[in-house]
């Protein structure tokens, strides 16, 4: 891979310990918003060195971008696969700037809309927009943290709990084991280890007793609304939980 022209798309989510700014903590705003959104575009803002004045947030080859490649960079944002800055270089190797690429890409993925995409988990996407390549597990749940840590400092209410709900999904959807998870997302910031061991813990519990009512469905020779029944459940809880365990259950170990 080309040093001088790092992968932006692993940006996307970045660890802490990538982007200089400290582990993200729950109960804290962006530190001067070095990190949050930029203007919308259309919005540029100049910068001025001798003053101190933080460059701008919107690069104009991104409308560039947003028009050659609207499935990708148009109004809802995709997560980019590794390898399409070269990509993009080898589609247009004469209308496109290399460093200014690199500098547009670099925004458009620490964007808290870029990030908010990455953080729903969907697949990275190639130029048309086509999905290629799952997201690593912890991209997902360093994207989510950071575009929590930015909605927290403007939020009156704390959201953290919020936060936990979507590591437990993201956990789920991972297919991996709590401790090999926890492992691989782990972050210098204790808080954050501490909420996403709580949400593992909290789908751990979840699963076993998912697993135990199925069991016990099984061995009853009950119809599913009878069995609800036995158990205070109403039908349609009972059959999603026992679906839900079922699931599980055909999850390759």
């Amino acid at each position: 891979m080309n040093p001088n022209a790092p992968e932006p798309t692993d940006a996307a989510a970045p660890a802490p310990t990538e982007s200089g700014s400290g582990n993200p903590t729950p109960a804290r705003g962006p530190r001067n918003n070095r990190r949050g959104p930029g203007p919308q575009r259309g919005q540029q803002r100049g910068a001025n060195p001798a003053s101190g004045t933080p460059p701008p947030r919107h690069h104009p080859m991104l409308d560039q971008l947003a028009s050659l490649y609207p499935a990708l960079f148009g109004e809802v944002f995709l997560p980019m696969k590794r390898g399409i800055f070269q990509d993009l270089l080898d589609a247009h190797p004469d209308a496109l700037d290399k460093d200014g690429l690199k500098a547009a890409l670099a925004l458009h993925t620490r964007s808290t809309r870029y990030l908010t995409a990455v953080a729903s988990g969907q697949p990275r996407c190639d130029l048309s927009g086509q999905p290629v390549e799952d997201l690593a597990p912890e991209h997902v749940h360093h994207a989510l943290v950071e575009v929590f840590r930015r909605r927290q400092g403007r939020a009156p209410q704390d959201l953290r709990a919020k936060l936990r709900q979507r590591i437990e999904q993201a956990f789920e959807a991972s297919g991996m084991g709590a401790e090999a998870y926890a492992a691989l997302v782990q972050t210098r910031d204790e808080a954050v280890n501490t909420l996403t061991l709580e949400a593992l813990d909290a789908v751990v519990s979840r699963a076993a007793k998912d697993a135990a009512l199925l069991r016990a469905f099984e061995a009853s020779g009950k119809t599913v609304d009878e069995f609800a029944d036995m158990y205070g459940m109403g039908g349609a809880d009972a059959n999603r939980t026992l679906e839900r365990a079922r699931a599980r259950a055909a999850k390759p170990a």
